[in-house]
């Protein structure tokens, strides 16, 4: 087994009382002394900090000076649109591939002279050899290896942060700045993946413990793992990449259209283009066979990935299967979200997930299963 890396806060981590687990090749906090469910609903109420540094930080600058250059080049690997997205802010987008299915999702931000973008930490080594492979005639290709990232999630987190670096309260969601602070240059997007109004920091290594340490001195700020990140996530009806999203899934069945704008859709200025257009766009103008949905299972018992779904409690034939599931601590119930066949995917519809033998009802419902509460 190859051995585990460790972001610039693993000590933090253990001094802490961090119970550390693998995941994407780094050794990471899965949960503090708090437990799960209480840093779940921590976060909800107070704020919560997150470490995020395995994930990749990619810098691509355009050979001309045009950031417009780098953008069209990125848009041949992404079926967003990057050239409309304006200096500041930030855009969710995805590779696809030639069959239309997702390599990642990633997050896209213009900083003025160069495109900035954070990807999946199980795939990051994949993205860079792919925007290497792809885009080096218009840009130069830079991974960032010297920042640390966390999150920083919660009611109380514009509060905590701007005490810290001013300025940053007055930042829209996905707005992206760069700050001078004591912790050196922060590079901060107002985002996260918890459905909560947040930012997310990038601060050079040599500084990330100071920050943190920091940032937890603040009032009602706590350490939160990777265990309540994920149920966070599910409850804000966000895709996990390896369980809601693969090479084998269509940004169309994973209910991804928004993130698809005018400009590359079927008559835009710029449609298609991108690796697996021609499938991706046919399914966004008539209908993809499977969707994915959002799920309520009855009863107090989570529906878990892998559970197979079938339309009534005697039927042979699967319609489908659940990829991601556990209990909300903020909704109080179970929750799961999956991919089930088009003619069952209307919200209402009842279906069956076969748990320990038996069939179980849970009905397919809108998501998110907790409204976001980001800063419009």
């Amino acid at each position: 087994m190859a051995e585990l890396a460790r972001t610039p806060l693993y000590d933090l981590h253990v001094g802490l009382g961090a119970k550390m687990v693998p995941f994407a090749g780094y050794d990471m906090p899965v949960q503090y002394p708090m437990g799960v469910m209480k840093e779940h609903l921590h976060t909800r109420s107070d704020a919560g900090l997150f470490d995020v540094s395995h994930m990749g930080q990619v810098i691509l600058r355009p050979k001309s000076g045009d950031v417009a250059d780098a953008a069209l080049a990125l848009e041949r690997l992404v079926p967003a649109s990057i050239l409309s997205l304006a200096k500041g802010r930030q855009r969710y987008a995805l590779f696809t591939n030639a069959a239309g299915g997702i390599l990642d999702d990633l997050m896209v931000a213009n900083r003025g002279d160069h495109l900035f973008l954070v990807v999946n930490a199980a795939c990051k080594a994949e993205d860079i050899a792919h925007l290497q492979a792809h885009v080096t005639e218009h840009c130069d290709v830079e991974e960032i290896t010297d920042r640390a990232l966390v999150a920083l999630q919660g009611p109380l987190a514009e509060a905590a942060f701007s005490a810290i670096v001013p300025g940053t309260a007055d930042m829209k969601f996905m707005d992206v700045a760069i700050f001078p602070s004591e912790f050196g240059e922060l590079w901060v997007s107002r985002s996260g993946y918890t459905g909560e109004d947040g930012y997310e920091i990038s601060v050079a290594n040599e500084h990330a413990v100071a920050l943190t340490e920091t940032l937890l001195a603040q009032e009602g700020v706590a350490p939160i793992g990777l265990g309540a990140r994920d149920s966070l996530r599910l409850e804000a009806g966000l895709c996990l990449y390896g369980s809601d999203l693969d090479t084998t899934t269509t940004p169309i069945e994973a209910a991804l259209n928004w993130s698809i704008q005018k400009a590359r859709r079927t008559g835009g200025e710029r449609a298609g283009g991108f690796p697996g257009a021609r499938r991706i766009l046919s399914e966004m103008d008539s209908a993809p066979k499977r969707l994915r949905v959002g799920l309520l299972p009855e009863g107090r018992a989570p529906m878990r990935a892998g559970t197979v779904l079938f339309a009534d409690e005697t039927s042979d034939a699967e319609i489908g299967k659940i990829t991601s599931g556990a209990f909300g601590p903020s909704i109080g119930a179970p929750m799961s979200m999956g991919y089930v066949e088009t003619g069952y995917a209307g919200v209402g519809t009842t279906i069956y997930g076969e748990v320990r033998g038996k069939r179980l009802p849970a009905t397919v419902t809108a998501m998110p299963f907790r409204a976001a509460t980001y800063k419009r």
